[in-house]
């Protein structure tokens, strides 16, 4: 069994940090240059933990799979970030934000972390403002604020529907200064394929060169992983297609625990699924749903009239009528179930019934289009590309699709996983949402972990262990290498008669089927014997062409792939043993009366850390207890 020690600090929650950053061990200035870093991923948490190490002295190597440090998926956030600033002077206020992020992550998130986030939320918008950022502001100058789902204060930042962008290229900035100054090495087009441990510490990883197919391996006294999210093993996501779950999913078959694999978010605002054709989703942010109204028609033979044609009493404001207190701002999880339970009575709207209005006639007639456009041109602009209407005369049409991931790997409260030396970061790692992600909380910890956090922990590491150099020529990293070339080989050597696609979108439709927006005891039964079947016909008939030493896009996906069928059994499996309903983990069995999640504090209040046992053998489960001592557990309502 592993041990997970998740070394929160003691003493009253807002004083933990402090207190924690105070007895952390220090490395000097002139011994940080002794201290070889490497980070993979370069997106918010990424960038901003490379370049603030190097600014701090250490030495650092960079990794992305994208062409630039700029393609990281963090560019596509659109609505904004929190950070408990209260400027709108509407009663927000750290503690707040710590309550209401804790609540909407339908308490099973730790504590500790996310009071932590909280703390230096208000530090985040003055670094990056800094930096540069265009955030909007006010008429007076000031920068200015708008709702969120799950909360009823205006905390949320915006630089209109740019947000992660803009942010990145301030992260993006900061990196770039650094490698101009020698002190971050940056290896672009470049997959990290293995994790390295030297007497049980991370001290290495296997790459592929994604133009060339050379193989290498690079040494560093730890490995930061901040590699995103896995909504991909769905295959239809909101995420890049390139993002994937390979890096964390090495560090698990390493000894690194993965947490909660089955809380994946489902996002409420969405351009619907379009046909069989179609590859990813494209997501409306949640900004949009602080002027556009949520509705459907109340009949089912209303369905398929022009919206204008449905008269005002003919009209259900579902999100309004079910959750008054929050209404079209109820969170993603909540929101996305109205949705879908509308459209399973019948009552969706569009070609294929799978679909809402998002409405923002009332909006334009209060505000005046011009004010909208401020707002939210560029998503209206990109809605008119992917559909052809003009969401400023005709509603919107949206439903749920996967988007953001609240599983990943187990790390403790100095972002170190359970493996010594190996730090997650962001999205990848598991600790500051819980069952759900409150809307414009990822930009927040992407940049709190990468900014704040990271460089104080990764200190008290290098001060504490003192481990010896890793050299690239240890054995440990010739049987890495040995491995990765067998993976390799063993892909190319099928020679089937199916290509990789076909298997991802077989897996992802098994996926969103048995274990989407909701699940049961049969599906996920269903499910696990047949990711396994499929996993089994993969390796007798996919057909990956090329050969390894060349640029082979095909390889890379059979690769992924490969990691996606064994990481979608732990989903499933994960989603099986917690016999309750929390957030985005919504198993039918266990729903309220009115058809709300039920929780069941008594005997599943913890994280589920799962640990590799080894090729064919079943998981082992590890539970750290969530312990509550700032907040009490309760029925979460936005009613």
């Amino acid at each position: 069994m592993a041990i997970l020690n998740s070394n929160i600090p003691s003493g009253p929650v807002a004083q933990k940090w402090e207190k924690h950053k105070f007895d952390m061990k220090l490395v000097n200035p002139a011994n940080k240059r002794k201290f070889d870093v490497i980070v993979v991923g370069s997106g918010l948490a990424g960038a901003s933990a490379a370049a603030t190490m190097a600014e701090l002295g250490y030495n650092v190597k960079c990794f992305c799979f994208q062409d630039s440090p700029r393609r990281a998926h963090s560019i596509a956030a659109q609505g904004g970030i929190n950070a408990a600033k209260n400027y709108q002077n509407d009663g927000d206020s750290i503690y707040r934000l710590f309550y209401d992020t804790i609540k909407g992550g339908d308490f099973r998130a730790r504590e500790a972390n996310v009071y932590r986030l909280a703390q230096v939320s208000v530090n985040i918008i003055d670094q990056c403002a800094a930096q540069g950022v265009p955030f909007a502001r006010e008429y007076g100058g000031l920068l200015s604020n708008r709702s969120f789902g799950g909360a009823q204060v205006s905390r949320t930042f915006y630089a209109r529907g740019q947000t992660g962008q803009q942010l990145l290229i301030g992260a993006y900035q900061a990196l770039e200064r650094q490698i101009g100054l020698g002190k971050v090495k940056m290896y672009s087009r470049t997959e990290m394929l293995e994790l390295v441990l030297i007497d049980g510490h991370a001290k290495g990883i296997i790459v592929r060169d994604l133009v060339t197919g050379a193989i290498s391996t690079h040494a560093g006294d730890a490995v930061v992983l901040a590699t995103g999210g896995y909504g991909n093993v769905f295959y239809l996501s909101t995420n890049a297609k390139g993002c994937n779950v390979t890096a964390t999913w090495r560090a698990y078959k390493k000894g690194a625990c993965f947490a909660n694999p089955c809380y994946t978010q489902i996002h409420p605002t969405c351009i619907p699924v379009s046909g069989e054709h179609q590859s990813k989703l494209t997501l409306m942010s949640e900004s949009l749903r602080n002027d556009g109204r949520v509705w459907i028609p109340k009949r089912k033979e209303d369905c398929r009239k022009v919206p204008h044609e449905i008269p005002e009493e003919a009209r259900d404001y579902i999100l309004e009528r079910k959750y008054p207190s929050y209404g079209n701002l109820a969170p993603r999880d909540i929101s996305s179930r109205a949705a879908k339970e509308a459209c399973d009575e019948g009552r969706g709207v569009g070609p294929s019934g799978l679909g809402v209005y998002l409405d923002f006639a009332d909006a334009i007639k209060r505000l005046g289009e011009n004010v909208i456009r401020e707002r939210y041109a560029n998503l209206f602009d990109m809605y008119e590309k992917i559909t052809g209407e003009n969401a400023y005369k005709l509603p919107m049409r949206i439903y749920p699709a996967v988007h953001y991931t609240m599983g990943g790997s187990w790390v403790d409260y100095n972002l170190m996983s359970n493996v010594p030396g190996l730090f997650v970061l962001g999205e990848a790692n598991f600790s500051d949402h819980g069952a759900n992600r409150l809307g414009a909380s990822a930009l927040m910890q992407g940049l709190a972990d990468g900014y704040f956090v990271l460089p104080y922990t990764i200190g008290n590491y290098f001060a504490s262990a003192k481990q010896p150099k890793p050299k690239a020529d240890h054995p440990e990293f010739k049987k890495a290498l040995d491995d990765v070339q067998a993976r390799t080989k063993r892909l190319l050597s099928i020679k089937g008669k199916r290509t990789v696609n076909s298997f991802h979108k077989e897996l992802g439709k098994i996926m969103w089927e048995k274990c989407g927006m909701a699940r049961s005891e049969q599906s996920l039964k269903e499910a696990l014997k047949l990711i396994p079947a499929l996993r089994e016909e993969f390796y007798k008939n996919v057909n990956v062409a090329g050969s390894e030493g060349e640029f082979n896009q095909n390889l890379e996906h059979a690769g992924r792939l490969a990691d996606f069928f064994e990481f979608g059994e732990l989903l499933c499996h994960d989603a099986l043993h917690r016999n309750e309903s929390c957030g985005g983990h919504f198993r039918v069995e266990y729903q309220t009366e009115d058809g709300e999640a039920k929780r069941n504090d008594e005997d599943y209040a913890y994280v589920a850390a799962w640990e590799y046992a080894g090729e064919g053998k079943p998981p082992i489960l590890n539970k750290e207890p969530l312990v509550y001592e700032e907040i009490h557990m309760s029925t979460r309502s936005y009613k």
